[in-house]
């Protein structure tokens, strides 16, 4: 399974990293919009694990390239604001498959990452 982590927070986007590897996941972990449309250039994914609010781009400019892109790939957004609470996210980008808290155990992200990716 490959994973593509798009995270601003260095600390956040190595835990998460950390964790999905120890679950044998090959995971590419990038911090903006520009690294993440070339990492989609070149590779394939499973699933992109994207936090709502990057420092450098948009999120929804990253999940609208992935559909065109690789439309097989699932998007789990992650933020740590209100955006989107009401669950509009999954009207603005069909890619979307889950939306959590930036807080959220990584035990548990794994376990979403692993459903979504459908045994992959």
């Amino acid at each position: 399974m490959n994973v593509l982590i798009v995270e601003s927070s260095l600390e956040l986007g190595v835990l998460w990293k950390r964790h999905l590897e120890r679950q044998r996941v090959m995971v590419t972990r990038v911090e903006t919009q520009e690294a993440a449309i070339f990492a989609l250039s070149a590779g394939a994914y499973d699933i992109i694990v994207l936090d709502l609010v990057l420092k450098e781009g948009s999120a929804l400019a990253v999940a609208d390239f992935a559909s065109y892109r690789r439309p097989e790939a699932r998007v789990i957004f992650v933020t740590n604001t209100s955006f989107f609470s009401d669950g509009s996210i999954f009207s603005h980008s069909p890619n979307a498959c889950a939306f959590v808290q930036s807080g959220t155990p990584p035990e548990d992200l794994a376990a979403m990452v692993e459903h979504y990716a459908g045994g992959h």
